[in-house]
């Protein structure tokens, strides 16, 4: 059924922007038209009843017309799978009402089963609209500048360090960053804010945001299929396409079902004449209310127009479900372990304090660290970088550089051999007390210390200080408001971590930490609490994240193989946002149980009910498909969450 949705959804505009295309518009609009049309002519055959022939032939154009689209489904389900499914069984009992003279019965069967299928399929058109939606916005030409000259290409020939000009009241066709010019960008479809934003040279603009009233040049920093924008889309598409657990019990427990339906349903045909002594036109008219009233159609459809309504709900907002799997699980969390740097804070460090030390200048040792910190994107290492372009230092790449994550660098450059890192990774005891005194005034006051060392020791230590995001201590608090444990994980110093955590309102804090270092805690956690969330933007996060129930990246800061690491993704980099998700997650989860209660109440009573002989086929059928539209509409109910 989904991709038959997905596939008219992605039709619609391009033809209608020709012109009025009938067969597009039907092929879109087709099964509503066929459920309005089985209504009208299942109406007009009972006005007609009086008049037999016409009123049978109005009745069977009503079954051809509603039951087509599911008696395909159905056929499908029977040859390609070998399997039964609920659609053959409505069928069946619609097809056995008028074997037996009960056409009306069997008319609005099939119109309300079709009203559920429209419903159904309406919750996946909403959610495949959102992709759609954002598909719109994605610019497919963009204007490169050549040697001053303007050329016009697809956004896919683009490459970094490519110039484009971005005229007003366009689209932005690339992440990237200005070169010239000065405009207001309007890109609350990245980051959810509100007003338009100023841009000037050397601020990062993304893909699909849009463009003022002035120009900017604009140097590309990601090609088209990396960017911020088409990483949405895709964690979107991967979220519709990925069923959860329960959807996957569901859809197994609806073969095994069915088929028990039907052999019951033929028991019912062949047993009661011989032992009740009822007439065969009897036992087969209760057969046939059985197999509508025992058809699980509400059962089948608690789960996925839930958990679909949450995903949409939750993309509005920012907050990006790799799968509704994910979507389940992060209802179940009861701890969140958290990075600190670029997570809790804007991973926008500044470097406050140079010390110098083996008779080095200020400024040699800021251009040996910052040409070493080159390469590596870690925001420590961005800080040190642009500190020394803040103090007109050119920094030229060193040789045979190393990465130590979670530690350090280690290069080559101008004929010695250097470290930057932490304490552990240069070697702590190459600290005199002297030097001890300052690191820890230092890291009393919140900073990270980063040191510098060669053959000889220590060359220069660099503080740095980074700032908590406004919303993090009111993200914490809610965390807790709502039963979950906070614990912070970070390769920081004891004393930096401390004072970020105390300010942010967490306990429960481990520094120092190693990637692998990550990952066990991450196992402990899960261990004492069951389900745990762990929530990170950087390359050494992606281990945890991965190792975690559930895996929560920054949409904007989160490095690459974070967000590919992730279940789910905060677009925004919004924190305040994920106590949103969790609660929108819990309660699909209750949606989904009163669902699923619901509905095998419903079933239960109405078996009853015809097994002693109080319920007709009309009220079956009312009974029924009510109970499948009410369990749709149920889940409805959280696209307005």
């Amino acid at each position: 059924m989904s991709a038959n949705v997905k596939e008219k959804v992605q039709e619609r505009d391009r033809r209608q922007e020709e012109g009025i295309d009938v067969a597009a518009w039907f092929k879109q609009h087709g099964e509503s038209v066929a459920v309005i049309g089985s209504g009208a002519l299942t109406l007009m055959a009972w006005l007609l009843s009086g008049q037999s022939q016409l009123s049978v032939g109005l009745f069977l154009l009503a079954y051809i017309i509603g039951g087509y689209a599911k008696m395909k489904e159905g056929i499908i389900t029977l040859v390609k799978e070998r399997d039964l499914d609920v659609n053959l069984l409505m069928l069946l009992a619609a097809i056995g009402a008028a074997s037996i003279g009960y056409w009306l019965e069997g008319a609005v069967l099939i119109f309300i089963f079709a009203v559920s299928g429209v419903l159904e399929n309406y919750t996946l058109a909403k959610s495949y609209r959102e992709i759609a939606s954002l598909m719109d916005m994605k610019p497919e030409m963009a204007v490169r500048l050549i040697d001053g000259q303007e050329h016009a290409v697809k956004i896919e020939e683009l490459q970094v360090k490519d110039l484009v000009i971005v005229k007003p009241g366009e689209r932005i066709p690339a992440d990237g960053i200005v070169k010239d010019g000065v405009s207001f960008v309007d890109q609350a479809m990245i980051t959810g804010e509100s007003v338009p934003v100023e841009k000037a040279t050397g601020e990062e603009v993304f893909a699909g945001t849009l463009n003022g009233q002035g120009s900017l040049i604009i140097e590309v920093t990601s090609s088209s299929e990396s960017t911020l924008f088409s990483k949405i889309i895709r964690m979107v598409q991967e979220a519709q396409s990925e069923k959860p657990a329960s959807q996957q019990f569901m859809e197994r427990f609806e073969s095994t079902y069915a088929k028990s339906v039907l052999g019951i349903t033929v028991v019912l045909i062949m047993i009661p004449p011989f032992v009740f002594g009822w007439s065969w036109t009897e036992a087969l008219y209760r057969a046939m209310v059985f197999l509508v009233v025992a058809s699980p159609c509400a059962l089948v459809a608690s789960v996925m127009p839930v958990i679909l309504s949450a995903i949409s709900s939750s993309a509005r907002k920012g907050v990006l479900f790799k799968g509704g799997a994910h979507l389940e699980i992060l209802a179940e969390i009861k701890a969140i372990a958290v990075d600190k740097t670029g997570t809790l804070t804007l991973g926008r460090p500044q470097v406050t304090d140079i010390h110098a030390y083996q008779g080095y200048e200020r400024n040699d040792i800021l251009r040996i660290a910052g040409a070493i910190e080159m390469m590596s994107e870690h925001p420590i290492s961005l800080a040190l970088i642009e500190k020394a372009k803040e103090e007109g230092i050119e920094l030229i790449r060193p040789n045979q550089m190393q990465s130590f994550p979670g530690r350090g660098v280690a290069a080559e450059y101008e004929g010695l051999n250097w470290k930057v890192g932490n304490a552990d990774f240069v070697g702590s005891e190459l600290f005199d007390e002297q030097t001890r005194e300052r690191i820890n005034e230092l890291e009393k006051q919140g900073k990270t210390v980063i040191y510098l060392t060669n053959h000889e020791g220590l060359a220069g230590l660099f503080a740095i200080k980074d700032t908590i995001r406004l919303e993090a201590k009111e993200t914490i608090a809610q965390l807790k408001n709502l039963g979950i444990a906070v614990v912070m994980l970070t390769g920081d110093r004891e004393g930096t971590a401390r004072a970020i955590a105390d300010e942010a309102g967490i306990d429960e804090v481990y520094a120092e930490m190693l990637p692998a270092d990550k990952v066990e805690k991450v196992k402990e956690m899960r261990q004492k609490y069951g389900q745990v969330a762990m929530l990170g933007d950087g390359v050494n996060d992606a281990p945890a994240l991965a190792t975690a129930s559930v895996g929560i990246a920054m949409g904007i800061t989160g490095s690459d193989v974070s967000l590919e690491t992730a279940d789910l993704v905060l677009v925004h980099d919004d924190l305040v946002r994920l106590p949103g998700a969790i609660r929108t997650s819990q309660k699909a989860r209750r949606v989904i149980k009163q669902n699923i209660v619901f509905s095998l109440t419903v079933i239960f009573l109405l078996i009853l009910s015809n097994f002693f002989q109080f319920l007709t086929l009309p009220l079956g059928v009312i009974g029924h498909e009510g109970s499948t539209i009410l369990v749709i509409l149920n889940g409805l109910r959280l696209l307005k969450s």
